[in-house]
């Protein structure tokens, strides 16, 4: 008779005690964006994560551009650094120098392509000529030495504001072609 007893008390025990683990399993399970888990997976692939990241590019023994940032996570099998809170300085063949700075950025450290982007406020780009860009992502394409954004994007100075949607911009030569639904505006 006790054994029954026994077998009955095991039997709801293993019942309890199953019960219990499915709780936990369907509580403890979250459904989660496939954005939000992008970050986290970022973080925990990356070969090696640097605070104060700094990478420079030079020909001919010249900087041409450095990039500043406070944090990096370095992916080397994939040839890239996702960067936080970016400075770039892109230096002209006449010594000029244009600063730009961003939330967040990606470089290719292959091509030495890189990107930028803010997620409040505008990249405003100031060129010696007087004109300044301003968007909220550019792209930097190093063989061509050509700012790019699909964005919208405004151009102003010397009287006046040209805005529109996309941008080609030979730095070099300051020669800046803005691509869709451009409107000029005269300024004073």
């Amino acid at each position: 008779m006790w054994k029954r007893w026994i077998r009955g008390g095991l039997l709801v025990l293993s019942i309890i005690f199953t019960s219990f683990l499915l709780y936990l399993l369907m509580t403890r399970t979250e459904s989660v964006s496939s954005s939000n888990l992008a970050k986290p997976a970022i973080l925990d692939r990356a070969d090696a994560g640097i605070d104060q990241f700094t990478f420079m590019q030079s020909r001919g023994g010249a900087v041409q551009w450095e990039v500043r940032a406070q944090r990096a996570r370095v992916f080397e099998t994939e040839n890239r650094a996702i960067l936080d809170q970016v400075q770039v300085t892109l230096y002209g063949k006449k010594g000029r120098e244009l600063r730009l700075q961003g939330d967040e950025g990606t470089i290719d450290t292959v091509k030495r392509n890189f990107v930028l982007a803010r997620h409040t406020g505008l990249i405003a780009v100031q060129l010696e000529g007087g004109y300044t860009v301003y968007t909220n992502h550019l792209a930097w394409n190093d063989a061509s030495r050509e700012i790019t954004t699909g964005d919208p994007v405004t151009l102003s100075g010397n009287g006046l504001e040209v805005t529109g949607l996309g941008l080609v911009g030979k730095l070099d030569k300051e020669e800046f072609q803005v691509l869709q639904d451009v409107h000029v505006e005269i300024v004073q």
